[in-house]
């Protein structure tokens, strides 16, 4: 596990030893961050794929599928790692690497091993800052890699390598202690294991790569366990287990593949998807893909066209509605997209990340007879998920249109608190608390945005 080093702060010598393993890490594009300082991907078809990917581990792991979130990060490289709380994050290069749902499903089980034997570093009440990588074994072969290179390191004291040998056998224990449970849920919630070790044999690939071999450094790097040596363990205990020859369920396969090409689309550069999805492949992935590349380049009569024959081959799946709807509604063809967009939000039952495009579709046709039905779509989106900025914006508009300025401001409160915007939310929650009628519910929401933004203002007051 990779903590975020930079908040550890028990002993000076381990923190100087640390700030040199991050600089060679980042170098390897290894480290793990808060996901706050990373960008979040959200999508209504990925979100609900890796819901469906992790409930029946969440429940095997004894904990309620509401209550653990599965976040994807926009980051390209191989990675997953937990931050306190009932969170799994996933980096957008982990989905591009993996080569099934069921590999997806085994990293999720071992994150989910993390938390419930909460291995998250709680120091100085930073919890939020904290992370955990499952890319942990590439601390050692990353130190191997460059330990020729580096004078200063070949020079480091032996207190510091002391002290930094403690740190990874702990985190070993802890990497151990994941694996074990992570194999337990799987065959609790009656899944193969053999997708988690196909992924653990990818890590393998990337360990010789940046390492010269597992024999070198052996006493000093082999405090950190090796993916060689997990993959042999975990081998054992899948291979007796009953589950070990479940097929795994194709449609989630099928889902899976869609969601890789449709990331792959959205994240890659034009000219990289469809050198990968080449137009002589006419299966849905490779037009989902297609479709985010042309329309990335302005190719719209061609995305069109791939959006139209995915609609023609499942005309009443939402996420392809949803995506001739983003096409022609960036497009600057709002009116164009309402259909696809209402259907979708129908099909859905209006899912908030869906409803909230169809909204925005709604208010940017500039027709005054669309705000209702964009005020009531906004309100049910929010209602569902109340952690979507862009919804709140878009409610917000809505009700300056239609003058209704309190609410404009709390929506505004709302939208500005979640992207730790506190000097204007604070400002937004005044003006719609002194204007709302007291004790409605729109006035203690008021209240309590208004009180959050202050908190977090003297909260940071105190750490200036």
């Amino acid at each position: 596990m990779i903590a975020h080093l930079p908040r550890i702060t028990p002993h000076l010598a381990l923190r100087r030893a640390l700030a040199r393993f991050v600089a060679l890490l980042i170098a390897f594009s290894l480290t793990a961050q808060p996901a706050m300082a990373q960008s979040i991907l959200r999508d209504a078809e990925t979100e609900a794929l890796l819901r469906d990917l992790a409930d029946p581990l969440v429940e095997a792991a004894g904990l309620r599928p509401g209550n653990v979130d599965v976040v994807l990060v926009n980051d390209p490289s191989i990675n997953a790692f937990v931050a306190g709380g009932q969170v799994v994050y996933l980096h957008s290069g982990l989905i591009n690497a993996a080569d099934s749902a069921n590999e997806v499903q085994g990293v999720i089980a071992h994150e989910l091993g993390h938390i419930t034997g909460g291995h998250v570093i709680n120091t100085d009440g930073a919890s939020a800052a904290q992370t955990i990588s499952i890319l942990s074994l590439l601390i050692g072969v990353a130190l191997a890699a460059a330990g020729g290179g580096d004078a200063a390191m070949g020079a480091m004291m032996a207190g510091q390598r002391a002290a930094m040998g403690k740190y990874l056998a702990f985190n070993r224990a802890q990497e151990s202690s994941a694996d074990a449970a992570g194999a337990q849920f799987l065959s609790d919630a009656g899944i193969t294991g053999k997708g988690s070790l196909e992924f653990f044999g990818k890590l393998l690939n990337q360990e010789y790569r940046y390492s010269r071999s597992q024999s070198e450094e052996a006493g000093f790097n082999r405090t950190h366990p090796l993916s060689g040596d997990r993959i042999a363990r975990l081998r054992e205990v899948y291979e007796k287990d009953p589950a070990w020859n479940t097929p795994p369920d194709p449609q989630l396969q099928a889902r899976f593949e869609r969601v890789r090409a449709k990331l792959y689309g959205y994240l890659a550069e034009p000219a990289r998807t469809l050198k990968a999805y080449p137009v002589t492949r006419t299966d849905v992935p490779a037009r989902y893909a297609r479709a985010y590349a042309y329309h990335k380049d302005a190719r719209i009569d061609q995305a069109l066209a791939e959006t139209d024959a995915l609609i023609a081959s499942d005309p009443d799946n939402p996420y392809f509605l949803e995506l001739r709807g983003q096409v022609l509604l960036e497009s600057g063809r709002p009116d164009e997209a309402l259909p696809a967009l209402r259907r979708a939000t129908e099909l859905t039952n209006s899912e908030p990340l869906i409803a909230s495009l169809f909204g925005h579709a709604l208010i940017a046709t500039e027709d005054r007879s669309h705000y209702n039905e964009a005020e009531s779509v906004l309100r049910a989106a929010v209602a569902k998920d109340r952690r979507n900025p862009f919804a709140w914006y878009q409610l917000g508009m809505v009700y300056a249109a239609k003058g209704d300025m309190p609410r404009a401001h709390l929506a505004s409160a709302e939208q500005q608190v979640m992207q730790r915007q506190y000097i204007e939310a604070l400002r937004s929650a005044q003006l719609a608390e002194s204007a709302l009628p007291e004790g409605s519910a729109d006035w203690l929401r008021a209240q309590d945005v208004r009180m959050q933004a202050q908190a977090a203002l003297e909260a940071a007051r105190e750490d200036s």
